[in-house]
């Protein structure tokens, strides 16, 4: 599971997903999209009505200059880019100077939401200085490029060797070499460090663009988009995490006991945190990969997804090659391989889409399938990073992905269909209204389909040999959720402290790495493998931050999904355990998934989950029904170890609320 929806860094707070491939010529920075002229009578509703238009007509060329960006990575598409998002905020910055004039004014409930999502229109809050603002996007636009471009060489002249983040993850993933997992850890955050000042006076501008707004920074515009005063998000959130922490605890301490196992001497860094380097993930955030070192019981049913993925590519690949008599060409090879990929990536998308319609929804449109990037192209570079996109608001929606035949990228196309089918739902909303709840449900919406992929599902479509029920194979399907699941909790939260600490400036720039490896080791109990002074820029290194994408929300998309999963299960009438409910092929828990989804943006978030859940309130209580078997299993396999971690004392963070310290270590159960 990545999280990894890459919403327009710029662009509207209504979650306008990437956009549009069909454009025009870069229009010249310094003009706005359309005429700025406003008519002297105009009503709030009218004005709504005029701007709902207008951004119906900017967003597919302002997003198709963002997917050739991602796709096309060059000079010359990074300049579209950020002559576009150039002219896009300075319409946004036009609108919300009109809306002042009617401040104090009637107007309808729809129409003062509407304003008030101008103003929380961007997470790059944009500078009304001209200037600043050209700066700022050619910023932007220059550090997404230099993370897509991304590649650790080693070597010099014939024998330098140069690998891309893909084949880097490929180590951490299923070598078990200590030395060769910490050299392609090491390598990929090498990446980040030419970004370490463009990211600090983009940090400096987009504070100015928040100013300009009203906001104290911007992280306090971030903060603003979920129907709540500010200040109580961060400690929404804490109480969220204080109620699954006890969880993650049990997971982590059997964790660190296998790595200990795995790798003696190794496995643990002083405190008892976990080295970054072994967890199977480039930023520890799912430790499914480490399947083959977690796994409760062995012969307990084969839950090894990837392992039949692969074998139904390998399957393919050799159909192929006899086919089209390539066996001994070697470019013909390469081309049918190539070839290959693409088809069985389709097919992986196929099999996603099939869970989707399965519940009364609509099939993709055939642009879906003709427009998509399913795989990571020979011939250029890209942005990996998986991320959906919806062109037009209109129905021309896709995904961008490098796929490969394994698990993570299984579960991450559910996840990526989940915001296309979003798109597609709340598509006949207004402009300003077509955008998640608030965007943790935009995360959410998949990864509920996720959690309904049971090991019964899996077994219907192939993937998986019959499952016996057993007290073995059900930890061993808990398991292999929560390493999705759990693991990620900290880890949802801990980016959004770093930069909510950066933008008000409680983390300067000279503690950057510092402040980024504090919360990794309060939060995730994580420490870095090797010492990381300032001359490194770690942070960058995960997408979401040079690409400038708020993360509380994946966190909380981990909460609201096991609401949406619980409600939907209800809906489907199921009975028994939580965690044995799949959905799938449920026509009236798929309706009601829909209404909730055709909502959109147009209602506060609050009555959007009452009238799915029945509750108001986001509760991770869930969460724990959920795993409440695998929680019991892991108090027994952790007792007597002394659970728990401990921060250096020399690297807290000025950001972290006190709510969130390291945990304490706990004395040894029984």
């Amino acid at each position: 599971m990545i999280h990894r929806h890459a919403l327009l860094a710029l662009a509207v707070a209504a979650s306008l997903t990437l956009a549009g491939c069909n454009r025009t010529a870069s229009p010249d920075a310094g003009t706005t999209a359309t005429d700025t002229t406003t008519p002297g009578d105009e009503t709030a509703d009218q004005f709504i009505a005029r701007v709902n238009e207008e951004l119906r007509a900017l967003m597919p060329e302002l997003t198709a200059s963002q997917w050739l960006s991602a796709t096309y990575i060059n000079d010359d598409s990074q300049l579209l880019a950020a002559k576009y998002n150039e002219r896009y905020l300075a319409q946004l910055n036009e609108w919300i100077e009109q809306a002042r004039r009617f401040e104090g004014q009637q107007m309808t409930p729809e129409t003062a939401r509407a304003i008030n999502l101008l103003k929380l229109g961007a997470a790059m809050p944009p500078p009304r200085d001209p200037e600043h603002l050209a700066e700022l996007t050619k910023i932007a636009s220059k550090m997404e490029g230099t993370y897509g471009a991304g590649q650790y060489c080693t070597d010099e002249g014939e024998a330098r060797s140069c690998r891309q983040l893909g084949e880097l993850e490929d180590v951490l993933r299923s070598s078990r070499d200590y030395d060769a997992q910490l050299d392609a850890w090491q390598g990929w955050h090498t990446i980040a460090q030419p970004m370490r000042a463009d990211y600090t006076r983009f940090v400096e501008l987009v504070n100015e663009g928040a100013r300009d707004l009203g906001f104290a920074d911007a992280g306090e515009a971030w903060r603003s988009g979920y129907d709540m005063p500010p200040a109580e998000l961060a400690a929404e959130t804490d109480r969220l995490w204080g109620q699954v922490k006890p969880l993650y605890e049990q997971l982590h301490c059997y964790t660190r006991a296998r790595l200990d196992a795995r790798y003696p001497g190794r496995g643990t860094v002083d405190g008892g945190l976990l080295p970054a380097h072994l967890m199977g993930n480039m930023w520890q955030q799912d430790w499914g990969n480490l399947w083959d070192i977690l796994q409760p019981y062995p012969a307990a049913g084969s839950l090894d997804v990837t392992g039949a993925l692969e074998k139904n590519y390998q399957t393919l690949l050799n159909e192929r090659m006899v086919r089209e008599n390539a066996l001994i060409d070697s470019d013909r090879r390469a081309d049918v391989a190539h070839a290959a990929k693409l088809e069985n990536a389709k097919r992986m998308n196929q099999r996603a889409e099939d869970f989707y319609v399965s519940l009364g929804m609509p099939k993709l449109p055939e642009s879906f399938w003709t427009k998509t990037q399913f795989i990571k192209p020979r011939d250029r570079d890209v942005v990996c990073h998986a991320s959906a996109w919806d062109m037009n608001m209109a129905g021309d929606v896709r995904t961008k992905m490098c796929t490969k035949p394994n698990e993570e990228d299984f579960t991450t196309i559910y996840h990526e269909l989940g915001h296309i089918y979003y798109d597609l739902a709340y598509n006949s909303q207004p402009p300003l209204f077509q955008g998640g709840a608030h965007d943790g449900f935009h995360e959410a919406i998949g990864d509920t389909v996720v959690l309904a992929m049971t090991p019964q599902y899996l077994q219907t479509i192939g993937l998986v040999g019959e499952q016996q029920q057993t007290q073995e194979s059900l930890v061993n399907s808990q398991m292999r959720m929560a390493l999705a699941k759990v693991s990620f909790l900290p880890f949802g939260l801990m980016i959004d402290r770093w930069r909510w600490g950066v933008f008000d400036g409680s983390i300067t720039p000279d503690n950057y790495n510092a402040a980024w490896w504090s919360l990794k080791a309060q939060y995730q109990g994580v420490a870095p493998p090797s010492p990381r002074g300032e001359e490194f820029f770690d942070a960058g290194a995960k997408y979401h931050v040079p690409g400038n994408t708020p993360y509380t929300r994946y966190f909380l998309s981990h909460v609201l999904q096991f609401q949406f999963y619980k409600a939907l299960c209800d809906a489907a009438g199921h009975t028994g355990p939580l965690y044995e409910c799949s959905f799938y092929g449920n026509k009236a828990a798929g309706e009601k998934f829909w209404a909730m989804l055709q909502k959109g943006n147009s209602q506060p978030w609050q009555q959007t989950l009452k009238e799915l859940t029945g509750e108001e309130r986001m509760d991770a209580a869930p969460v724990l029904e959920y795993f409440a078997p695998l929680q019991a299993w892991l108090a027994q396999q952790n007792e007597g170890r002394t659970c728990g971690w401990t921060a250096p004392a020399a690297a807290q963070s000025p950001a972290a609320p006190a709510a969130s310290q390291p945990a304490a270590e706990t004395p040894p159960r029984g």
